[in-house]
């Protein structure tokens, strides 16, 4: 564990069992969960569970968590894996929460001239392999309060943990029997390619173009939209919005508009 984080970290063990009162709350906190349908809330119910059970919640740069944040972050963390499993969000136990952003220091090595670098980024969210969860609370909250905006940071960052999961992060996670390799790429890449010549050439994206940086940013950004605005990845991307709702099963959110992105 780098000093950065270690220096900060404060467990606390959260119930795993969740009350009637709790889940009551939590659903009734969001608009998100009013629209899924009951026998999901269930199942997510069920998930959110094991998610608490299996994990250990740390806090971070002073954060007060709660129960009922820990409980949340169970249930957005789950909603990606909700027809899928909860083993699919195996290999790793811990989830830390720091109050807003927090900052990294990294090293970058340039491979042509072997100089090296630190650099220092703000973040609101980071997925380890095999290592932590780490989120911005300040940003898990705004997300439940306004779900439909196309912005979701524990999806983001549990679709890095998906990504991770066959060893490599490279936007192909690993696949259901239902989605073939060939039918992902086939609808990833184009989509991908197209989104970083609209980037680069300076024309507006519904896509944020973020997700131009790399095709596992691409692959994580198009999961936030799944999960909090499909209709604007449908018209962005018709094809992903396919195979991610084979993936992650058909999604129930909020309205977008406008028209699919300018390859060319």
């Amino acid at each position: 564990m780098t000093g950065w984080l270690a220096r900060f970290r404060r467990r606390m063990t959260a119930p795993s069992r969740i009350g009637d009162d709790e889940w009551a709350a939590l659903t009734a906190s969001s608009a998100l969960f009013g629209r899924m349908p009951a026998a999901e809330l269930r199942r997510l119910r069920q998930w959110s569970e094991a998610f608490l059970a299996r994990k250990r919640f740390s806090a971070a740069a002073g954060h007060e968590l709660q129960p009922g944040q820990c409980l949340a972050i169970a249930a957005l963390a789950c909603l990606p894996v909700l027809n899928l499993g909860p083993g699919w969000l195996s290999g790793w136990r811990e989830v830390i929460v720091y109050p807003g952003e927090f900052r990294v220091r990294r090293e970058h090595h340039d491979e042509a001239t072997g100089v090296v670098t630190e650099i220092e980024d703000d973040l609101i969210g980071e997925a380890w392999e095999r290592g932590p969860l780490i989120l911005s609370w300040a940003d898990v909250a705004t997300d439940l309060a306004h779900p439909f905006d196309g912005f979701n940071v524990v999806v983001h960052e549990i679709a890095h943990k998906l990504d991770l999961l066959d060893g490599a992060m490279n936007g192909t996670p690993r696949l259901p029997s239902g989605v073939p390799r060939r039918d992902w790429v086939a609808a990833m890449q184009p989509a991908y390619d197209a989104l970083v010549r609209a980037v680069e050439r300076g024309r507006p994206t519904l896509i944020d173009p973020y997700a131009s940086e790399s095709v596992e940013e691409f692959f994580a950004v198009a999961s936030e939209l799944h999960f909090s605005d499909p209709h604007t990845l449908e018209r962005a991307a018709p094809a992903v919005a396919a195979v991610l709702g084979r993936f992650y099963g058909p999604q129930h959110g909020g309205a977008g508009v406008a028209v699919a992105e300018g390859g060319g």
